[in-house]
């Protein structure tokens, strides 16, 4: 997969992202690494003002409403960061076979590192209104349940659905926008 046709156009404004693992490998099946993901928005919520309005994270990748003064400057912060933190992690516990997969599936281009975790690209979709807010909003809450994994969206553990439908989330989510 080359580079994201996506661009950011209106940056303050809310997008719809997504973000996959290199190769789809599924690397979101422990706690520990979902943490690295859900740390890094708390971060960006509480330092750099990233507006998170939803998410779901799948075992190979997740989806996102955000919005910033500068998207695409936290999009790159957030793939740089989550992606040395899961090395970090994978080294850590030296887990050499996803650390394998990482390096070889690293884009030839990329020469500045050794693993590559993250595909090239965020495909950003401008959300140009309430209503198309609501149907991303809808479509990520929803990921989990159309799979299979659970019931009710609010069943799947790293979702915001929980966050709207009154109950305690993992994180904080921005959902005063209606």
């Amino acid at each position: 997969m080359g580079k994201s046709q996506y661009r950011i156009y209106e940056p303050s404004a809310p997008h719809f992202l997504t973000c996959t693992i290199i190769n789809w490998i599924p690397i979101f099946t422990r706690p520990s690494t979902v943490q690295i993901i859900l740390d890094s928005w708390t971060y960006l919520q509480n330092k750099r003002n990233l507006k998170l309005y939803g998410y779901v994270i799948l075992e190979n990748h997740l989806h996102w409403i955000a919005q910033a003064q500068n998207l695409h400057r936290e999009i790159h912060s957030f793939k740089s960061y989550t992606a040395k933190m899961l090395v970090r992690y994978f080294e850590k516990h030296k887990i050499q076979k996803i650390l394998n997969q990482f390096a070889y599936c690293k884009k030839k281009h990329k020469i500045d590192r050794k693993y590559q975790v993250w595909e090239e690209g965020s495909h950003a979709q401008l959300l140009q209104n309430n209503k198309m807010l609501l149907q991303k909003l809808d479509y990520i809450h929803q990921n989990p349940v159309k799979r299979g994994y659970v019931d009710k969206a609010n069943h799947w553990r790293y979702s915001s659905a929980r966050n709207y439908m009154g109950e305690q989330g993992l994180i904080k989510v921005f959902t005063d926008w209606s």
